[in-house]
This record gives C-alpha cells, sequence and structure tokens, in this order.
C-alpha cells in the first residue's frame, strides 16, 4: 500500500507540474493585464502544432524546437496584445470576454480548416522512457515537463525581480496609472507581458506534446484547469501557479485511483471551491496585485 500512495504521490507531482507549465502563460496575462484570455487554450493548441509539425517536416524534437517556437509565439503575442486587446484595455468586462472568446473560436476553425479534426501526436526516441526506483516508475517526459516548469517559474521570478522590464511589468500589475505617471510605456510593456505569456505557452506545447494529442479543440480541455490552478494559486503568483498546479495534479491522481477516474474533476472543483470560500485570493493571491 505505501508503495501504491507514493506512485500515486509521484504522479500527482509529475501531472501537477504539466498543469502548472501551462497556466504559467495565463498566470502572467491574468495577472499583469487583468484581461481574461479565454484564447489561451487556442494558444496552446496552436504551439502544439506548431511542435508536431516542425518534428514531423524538419525531424526538430520537442525541446529542441523552442528555438523556434518560443520566439516566434513571442511576437504572435505582441501582434494580439497589439491588435486586439489593446484597444479593448479600457472597455467593459464583458467587451473583453467577447473579444477573447472570438479569438479563441477563430483559432479553432482555422485549425480545423488547415488540419482536420484528426489527433497528431509524436512518438520521440525518449517517449516511453521511464525512470524505475525500487517499484516506483517516473515517466520521463513527465518528468521533463515537471522540471521546465519549476526552470520557466524561476526565470521568469529572476527577470521581474533583475531587469528594468520586469519591473515594469510589476509595477503595471499594481498600478497602472501611477506606473504611467513614472514614465513607464504602458502599451510597449503589455505586449512584452502577453508576448512572454504566449511565450511561456510555447513552451508548455512543447513539453506535453509528448503526452498528448494535438486536435483543434484540445485546448478547451487544458484552459479550464488552467483557469482553476491560477485562480487557485493566486493569479498574481508565479509561486502560487506552481503550487496549485501540484495541488490539482496530487487531487486527481488520488481521487481518480479510489474514487473513480469519471469524478477527478468533480473532486478537485469541489476542492477549488471550498479554498475559494475560506481565501478567495488564492492561496498565495494579494488583495492588491504585485
Amino acid at each position: 500500500m505505501l508503495d501504491t500512495i507514493l506512485q500515486l504521490t509521484i504522479n500527482g507531482l509529475l501531472l501537477g507540474g504539466v498543469y502548472a507549465l501551462i497556466s504559467i502563460g495565463l498566470c502572467l496575462i491574468f495577472g499583469v493585464i487583468e484581461i481574461i484570455n479565454f484564447a489561451h487554450g487556442e494558444i496552446l493548441m496552436l504551439s502544439m502544432y506548431a511542435t508536431y509539425w516542425l518534428f514531423t517536416l524538419a525531424g526538430i524534437g520537442p525541446y529542441v524546437s523552442l528555438i523556434i517556437t518560443v520566439p516566434a509565439f513571442f511576437f504572435f503575442g505582441v501582434a494580439i496584445q497589439r491588435f486586439f486587446i489593446q484597444p479593448i484595455l479600457d472597455a467593459p468586462p464583458l467587451n473583453q470576454i467577447f473579444v477573447t472568446v472570438g479569438l479563441s473560436l477563430v483559432f479553432q476553425n482555422l485549425a480545423l480548416l488547415l488540419w482536420k479534426a484528426d489527433y497528431k501526436t509524436l512518438r520521440t526516441d525518449y517517449s516511453g522512457d521511464v525512470i524505475q526506483i525500487g517499484e516506483l516508475i517516473i515517466g520521463s517526459s513527465r518528468l521533463s515537463a515537471f522540471l521546465i516548469a519549476v526552470a520557466v517559474i524561476i526565470a521568469i521570478f529572476i527577470f521581474f525581480k533583475n531587469t528594468y522590464t520586469g519591473k515594469a511589468i510589476r509595477a503595471l500589475s499594481q498600478e497602472r496609472r501611477a506606473a504611467m505617471l513614472m514614465g513607464i510605456n504602458v502599451n510597449k510593456t503589455y505586449q512584452i507581458a502577453f508576448g512572454i505569456g504566449a511565450a511561456c505557452t510555447a513552451i508548455g506545447g512543447a513539453a506535453i506534446m509528448p503526452l498528448y494529442y494535438a486536435f483543434p479543440t484540445v485546448g478547451s480541455l487544458f484552459c479550464m484547469t488552467a483557469f482553476v490552478v491560477v485562480i487557485l494559486g493566486g493569479y498574481n503568483s508565479l509561486i502560487g501557479t506552481l503550487l496549485g498546479g501540484l495541488i490539482i495534479g496530487m487531487v486527481e491522481s488520488f481521487s481518480g485511483f479510489f474514487i473513480s477516474p469519471h469524478l477527478k474533476e468533480a473532486v478537485y472543483f469541489a476542492i477549488f471551491i471550498v479554498i475559494l470560500i475560506l481565501r478567495p485570493t488564492g492561496l498565495l493571491g494579494r488583495k492588491e496585485n504585485a
């Protein structure tokens, strides 16, 4: 029984790392720009397709492909912010929701038009590799995704603490009007923040492509979980996003084994609701953005 508990714990932590990785970009956009980006899942979907086609057509592995996809999706995110989000920053929240939902539908149908509804997956030489320690089994792809999530969060944390642009993004997340008075170019900084968020999502897409299938609506499967992870951890906290992902992964792992795989989402949503009732700002969130 102890081996089973340990295996479930490892599975939950690795799954939580995957969830945290695909939620980091949403945390940046949600916490800094304060836009509810319902197209987040579709950006993830497009990054998964980009990883797949680079592997299929050019033989570039998922992790090596980051050299191409990260800058490409950074500029893709900048373009989305510049042409779609920036004009509605001061619009009512309902208008903002309609725009991001519209982008989500456009990206979904564009993927359906270009690549049909077929499921795409890639298998590398290391896709099925495992690390076995006694009776415990650790999937190398899930472990890689977990380590990448931790590395990305550390890198962004250092960027925010030690660079002018990072400090400007933090200032905007605290108080936009005061940041403007201090001479910060709000629109440019928001574009950079959105670009970084999209680039982080591209990293998530590359990391999970060896684990999941890519298809036009795959983003919707992850988008709701990403929102739960970000809000649970505190929508303005990167460390909270990692913690939220680990909690959801652990809950899924244990509830799927001891209760039912079909009820694992219901279990973590119930826990999510209870935590927000007790702490509305999330586990590590603050009343004011920071």
